[in-house]
């Protein structure tokens, strides 16, 4: 091997064979030892690693690798979210077994996965589509479903017309299915829920005790669970004898001078009497086309069907108002009920202006007067309130509201009311490649439990799913199941993927377990998770799902000791790089691109011909802006690309890809190395007398402690600046003459703290050099953190010209001596006269001259 050059393909693979043989990461229980369990996001097997996952496992791995040095018994393990929609899309377009698609998906993503010398448990490996898996979390179904946790009922669901099955809330994204992209619409089904909404206020409470979370995630979270304080009111109805009042929930029962309607849900109990007409069922069958997520409902046209009925406003029984129905009121929310004050909600006031209603103005801003009108734009915001009679004069809404409720419950016509935005989490999806319901039906239709000794309910194999709907519905021979001595018929329905994320981070912790998913000693041993690291994306439906869960199952079946089961949580920032776009506005790849300049882009197919460059963006497949992992190790090696993608900005920013930084990782790890040779020829030199270097001593513990803080604060990207000022210390140290006693000591200290960013390097270095096997994490000697040297700004006049280094409390006079000797600044002093100084100690000093 050449010696001036680092051979990473030799080297990186004789690591990580090492590591996998010899298992340096299996985590055990062991009691008495500190524990970390770190844990990142959970993949799904797509076929390939994308940068985004090498740049969440890296900073997961270290953090691992540095708290395994410190001691810690460290739990990293790796495992695949591996059902959904995308292999069964994918299984179908190809003719293939989702199975076997998916099962040579993580073979790959494994096999690339280990090339970045992750210290991941590979013992503990675990796929959600294997039976050994899902099978345990049926048991949990059936046991939640046992305490009143799961419940199966008709209603209006996000129906994805594309991929035909039901989306929750959390996964329409601006009235589209978060995979898809087509608009959802609003289909009735029969559904199975979890009891999320049973939770909210715990799950609300609780978010005040993750104080190693983002503030910005938390409060995601809160606006998501949405509690509101409020009144529930009751409005007398009159029109038909089966009718004598319709209740409501609001928030801003203060506004109630500007009632102008009544609106109701299409499943309002009063829709009986409108089921046989005719222009109703076309206004339901309208209503469809609105999905059920308050961003649907908001982008929709609000359309509303007006009935006999009409109420009267509780606290002016003078004013009565037309009831209707109308798409933008929801069963599951309240009452199913709300009243319409146009002028304060821009809701209400399209609905208002469609219809020609009233728009009666009773909040206004402190500084107008009583002619103030809303016309086109509701006004929400502070103010006081008039035109509402006893009311007129209340501030908004520090005392309007509160005030309004005791009105109200004096004349027992309404009562204060706290209310939740949460809704019950359907899981229910029309699929086959998920986890199977435990449920069967008898011949009546009656449900019935799965028995535990039938479980678990596998999925059929080598099935058709060219079929219209879900696949599973056509299976009539895996429908079929005897329960009691009776033939009964299984549920079709599979689980949504996001129940298989809920509690994956418990079977980590018992992998092998045949027989239940978690070993209770064993989960309590290593929860929670010490720190989760992943995207901003899963702030809701991933870890809101997960935090209910862990609820769920230590209120009713096991006693988890924690209920929050991430106890710290990191946000990465995205890997990003600009788009290219060729003249028929088509992506292309930046493979499909050159640049002589760096500025002007051009097709490698026609060289001629001109190509657009957009701006910087996540990468993604669709806008094909991606940079292949498996190709930059290949060509650079793991070590630069874990350099790479931890140096260019703070972790939880987003990082701008860069061909020429990743060069620069490369070079920085082949000039380490040569730097690596250098110290072991000094090493290897005889000399009777060697020095001990104070100096050396210093900047070691000193970079210790630097990597200390920045571990411990993410600040990932400062540690890799820290490397250079490594590399620059030791190199400068060789040019010295003197042999140092302390100079190997000190090395071995700083590969060992290099091991967590650039593992395989430091790991052959370390060999190289030192006959121990086992390191651990340097200790810190206090007495060189104060440093005795110091850098001072040199200024010229006011201008700055430099920093010099220097010891502490030196003399202006030895200082000025100093900076004459000075290469750098010889220049700026020459035939001139100093003719004023302004010194400040240890920090500056301004030479004033002529």
């Amino acid at each position: 091997m050449n010696p001036e050059r680092y051979n990473f393909r030799v080297i990186e693979e004789k690591w990580q064979n090492y590591w996998h043989i010899n298992k340096t990461f299996k985590a055990e229980i062991i009691e008495n030892k500190k524990k970390f369990y770190c844990l990142e996001m959970f993949p799904y097997p797509s076929g390939k690693i994308h940068m985004g996952h090498v740049r969440n496992y890296t900073i997961g791995d270290v953090l691992a690798r540095y708290k395994s040095l410190q001691g810690y018994n460290v739990l990293h393990p790796m495992g695949w979210d591996s059902f959904g929609m995308p292999a069964e899309n994918a299984a179908r377009q190809n003719n293939l077994d989702p199975k076997e698609w998916t099962e040579k998906n993580i073979s790959i993503m494994r096999g690339q996965l280990k090339k970045l010398g992750l210290s991941i448990d590979w013992d503990r490996e675990i796929s959600t589509c294997s039976v050994d898996y899902y099978k345990h979390q049926q048991q949990f179904f059936l046991e939640l479903y046992d305490k009143g946790l799961v419940y199966r009922k008709e209603s209006y669901v996000n129906w994805d017309p594309v991929d035909q099955t039901v989306l929750a809330n959390e996964q329409v994204i601006d009235g589209k299915g978060w995979r898809s992209g087509t608009p959802v619409e609003r289909k009735k089904l029969s559904q199975w829920f979890f009891n999320i909404s049973k939770f909210s206020d715990d799950l609300l409470q609780g978010l005040d005790q993750l104080n190693e979370w983002p503030n910005k995630v938390k409060v995601m979270q809160k606006n998501w669970i949405g509690k509101s304080f409020g009144c529930e009111i009751e409005f007398k109805v009159e029109g038909n004898p089966e009718v004598k009042s319709i209740s409501c929930f609001t928030t801003r029962p203060d506004t109630l001078f500007g009632f102008s309607f009544l609106a109701v849900s299409i499943d309002h109990p009063i829709s009986k009497l409108y089921e046989n007409n005719e222009d109703f069922i076309k206004f339901k069958d309208a209503c469809s086309k609105t999905g059920t997520t308050e961003e649907a409902i908001a982008q929709a046209e609000k359309i509303g069907f007006k009935t006999n009925l009409i109420a009267t406003n509780p606290l002016d029984e003078t004013k009565k108002v037309s009831v209707y129905f109308a798409n933008f009121v929801l069963m599951d929310y309240g009452f199913g009920a709300v009243f319409g004050c146009p002028a304060h909600d821009q809701r209400d006031l399209d609905f208002a202006l469609k219809y020609n209603l009233n728009i009666i103005s009773v909040v206004k801003p402190s500084n107008k007067g009583n002619d103030f009108k809303v016309l086109k734009d509701a006004y929400t915001g502070p103010g006081v309130i008039f035109n509402s009679k006893f009311l007129d004069g209340l501030k908004v809404p520090e005392q309007s509201i509160l005030e309004t409720i005791k009105i109200l419950e004096k004349k027992k016509i309404g009562k204060k009311k706290i209310n939740f935005r949460l809704k019950d989490w359907g899981v229910s999806r029309q699929r086959y490649w998920g986890c199977p319901i435990p449920i069967a039906y008898k011949k009546n239709n009656e449900i019935v439990k799965v028995p535990s000794e039938n479980l678990p309910i596998k999925l059929p194999e080598k099935i058709n799913l060219n079929t219209n709907g879900n696949p599973l519905e056509h299976e009539i021979n895996w429908k079929k199941i005897i329960i009691d001595g009776e033939e009964c018929t299984l549920e079709t329905d599979t689980l949504d993927t996001f129940v298989d994320s809920s509690w994956y981070f418990l079977r980590f912790c018992s992998p092998q377990n045949k027989d239940v998913g978690f070993d209770l000693n064993e989960a309590n041993y290593w929860m929670p998770v010490d720190q989760y690291i992943g995207g901003v994306e899963h702030a809701i439906l991933h870890l809101l799902y997960s935090r209910f869960f862990t609820r769920a199952l230590d209120h009713k079946i096991e006693k988890i000791k924690t209920k929050e089961p991430f106890k710290g949580l990191f946000t990465q920032g995205m890997v990003c790089h600009e788009t290219y776009k060729d003249k028929n506005n088509k992506w292309l790849s930046p493979e499909e691109v050159f640049s002589e300049n760096g500025k002007d882009f051009f097709s490698m197919k026609n060289k001629s011909e001109k190509i657009e460059v957009g701006p910087s963006e996540s990468m993604s497949k669709s806008k094909k802006n991606t940079i292949d992992p498996e190709q930059m190790i290949k060509n650079y090696g793991a070590d630069a690309v874990r350099l790479f993608i931890l140096s260019d900005s703070p972790p939880e920013k987003d990082v701008q890809w860069s061909e020429q930084g990743m060069v620069a990782s490369y070079k920085f790890i082949q000039k380490f190395w040569i730097l690596h040779k250098k110290i072991i020829l000094r090493s290897q030199q005889q000399n009777d007398v060697q020095t001990f270097s104070e100096a050396i001593e210093e900047f070691t513990n000193q970079i210790i402690n630097k990597l200390n803080v920045s571990l411990n604060k993410f600040s990932y990207n400062v540690i890799i600046a820290n490397l250079h000022e490594i590399y620059t210390f030791f190199n400068k140290t060789l040019e010295e003459k003197d042999l140092h006693e302390n100079l190997i000591s000190n090395y071995i200290k700083i590969l060992t703290i290099m091991l967590p960013v650039t593992p395989h390097l430091a790991s052959e270095c370390l060999d190289e050099i030192s006959i121990e096997k086992n390191y651990f994490w340097p200790k810190i000697n206090d007495k060189y953190l104060q440093s005795s040297q110091c850098k001072i700004v040199v200024q010229i006049n006011g201008k700055k010209r430099g920093l010099i280094s220097t010891k502490k409390s030196i003399k202006e006079s030895d200082l000025i001596e100093e900076i004459k000797k000075t290469k750098e600044l010889q220049k700026f002093i020459e035939e001139k006269t100093i003719i004023k100084t302004i010194f400040i100690k240890d920090k500056l000093i301004n030479l004033i001259l002529k």
